[in-house]
């Protein structure tokens, strides 16, 4: 009874203890969400004071920035206005100075029409005065009107003849005057532009050096590399006192240019000796054949010309250094093309066979040191060689009625041919006679037995003979040399005198492998 008693309290107790607890627990969880809600009302208060802060500073910011565009705004507005006052102002000066011009006029039209008016009575008292001293003039002559007009026109058509031939002869003497002055002119000033320069040009080349001392290293040990180099390129060097350069004379355009970059190209190198001018001379030909090649693709290019052969293209380049009377022939090749295809096509005929026909027909010049004949024919083989048409093979073979024309674009060439010789400044006779005598020197030369090459150096004032040492010995060299200057002398007709030097030489080579 007693355990029970006490369980019970025991109970009571405990639910007591509990109910406690719990009323403990619920006061304290009341008392938290006060705390939270307090704190979110105040972050919630702050959050508020900083979003109207921020709102705020985003108003008075904006503000700002549109005071500041009111404030350009109304710059801007002043500064028009300023503009429209001035031109205001201005206009209106101008229209002041208008008016005051406008009075000004009104003025001089005033004083013009009172002046007008004197004059008309001026010139109405005149009339009656000249009318009265006429009246009066007539009656002490005893003349009449009509004859005392007849004798006063008589007198004056003596004196105006007399004036105007005085004046004619003036004139006369004033314009022959300035014709002979301006012929002298014309005469000096072409011979400048033209003769001088052209015979330097199309006969010497100078190579810079870079010292004195070079010359005696081009010249080399008792003359042997200035020798050698003559030679074989058959061209004439020029070493003098002129400081810093070094001649290269010759009337071949082609082994001018040859010498003088070979010349280059050695001074360059610093090796010079015969050896090494020989290898040096052989890649310099080889470079300038490729040259010419380009120089060939460069003009068919430029005349519209294509499908030509290799070797018509090579041929074409080479007339890059053949003149015609000083006139070049490429460039006459390609302008005697542009004017055949402009008359055929005048006639109704095709521009493209005709503009062939003139642009063809003058490659014999480039080989007619290889070939016997004249170029026409020359060309005319080596065009029906390489596969050519038969007007163009017709056209280069008479274009300088050679033979009878048998197509109309053989006279076309011929035409333009004459009209690219004949225009004015195009070709110069002196020259062409030189070139031709020149060659004529050295086609003499090599046609003694055992020449192997000849060159005409010093502007055709030597002849420079080279022979095979084991067919010529020195007695028949110096015979030869006799020999060569009497034909000369009884064959060709030239200025002064010219020197013949025969050169024998023997030289053997082995290669150590």
């Amino acid at each position: 009874m007693q355990d029970v008693i006490v369980a019970s309290i025991g109970l009571v107790v405990g639910g007591a203890i509990g109910f406690f607890i719990d009323r403990m627990r619920q006061g304290a969880a009341y008392q938290r969400r006060d705390e939270i809600i307090q704190q979110a009302e105040k972050e919630a208060e702050n959050l508020k004071k900083s979003e109207e802060l921020a709102a705020k500073e985003a108003l008075l910011k904006r503000r700002e920035e549109m005071e500041a565009g009111i404030n350009e705004n109304r710059e801007k507005l002043r500064d028009d206005e300023r503009k429209l006052d001035k031109r205001e102002a201005a206009v209106e000066e101008r229209a002041a100075d208008f008016q005051k011009r406008e009075r000004m006029l009104e003025t001089t039209q005033t004083k013009l029409a009172e002046r007008t008016k004197a004059i008309d009575n001026k010139e109405k008292e005149l009339d009656r005065i000249l009318k009265e001293e006429q009246e009066q003039l007539y009656s002490i002559s005893g003349l009449d009107k009509d004859a005392a007009k007849e004798l006063l026109l008589e007198r004056l058509g003596r004196d105006l003849s007399n004036e105007t031939g005085a004046l004619i002869m003036k004139h006369e003497a004033d314009i022959k005057e300035q014709c002979d002055q301006m012929s002298r002119e014309i005469i000096g000033m072409s011979v400048q532009r033209c003769a001088s320069r052209y015979t330097s040009e199309m006969t010497v080349s100078t190579v810079d050096i870079p010292s004195d001392e070079m010359k005696g290293r081009i010249i080399g040990r008792e003359g042997r590399n200035i020798r050698t180099f003559e030679k074989v390129t058959g061209v004439d060097v020029i070493v003098d006192d002129t400081p810093g350069v070094v001649i290269v004379s010759a009337f071949d355009k082609v082994r001018r240019e040859v010498g003088r970059l070979s010349l280059v190209k050695l001074i360059q190198d610093g090796r010079i000796h015969p050896t090494r001018i020989e290898e040096i001379v052989e890649e310099t030909q080889k470079e300038m054949d490729d040259h010419i090649r380009q120089l060939g693709k460069e003009a068919c290019q430029e005349a519209n010309v294509l499908g030509l052969h290799e070797k018509l293209v090579f041929l074409m380049g080479r007339l890059h250094f053949r003149t015609s009377y000083s006139q070049n022939v490429l460039q006459h090749s390609i302008e005697v093309g542009h004017l055949t295809q402009l008359l055929a096509e005048q006639f109704g005929l095709d521009g493209t066979l005709a503009r062939r026909c003139g642009f063809l027909h003058d490659i014999g010049k480039a080989a007619d040191h290889e070939m016997e004949g004249g170029h026409p024919a020359v060309g005319a083989e080596l065009l029906k060689r390489y596969n050519e048409g038969p007007e163009v093979v017709h056209a280069a073979a008479g274009h300088h009625d050679d033979i009878r024309p048998e197509y109309i674009y053989t006279v076309l060439v011929a035409t333009a041919d004459a009209i690219s010789a004949s225009r004015p400044g195009a070709r110069r006779e002196t020259l062409d006679r030189y070139v031709r005598r020149l060659e004529e020197l050295e086609a003499l030369a090599c046609g003694f037995p055992g020449v192997e090459q000849s060159y005409a150096v010093q502007a055709g004032r030597e002849i420079r003979v080279i022979v095979d040492s084991r067919e010529v010995n020195d007695r028949v060299a110096a015979k030869m040399s006799k020999d060569i200057a009497t034909a000369i002398e009884q064959s060709l007709t030239y200025p002064g005198e010219i020197r013949v030097t025969v050169l024998r030489e023997t030289k053997a080579v082995e290669y150590a492998r």
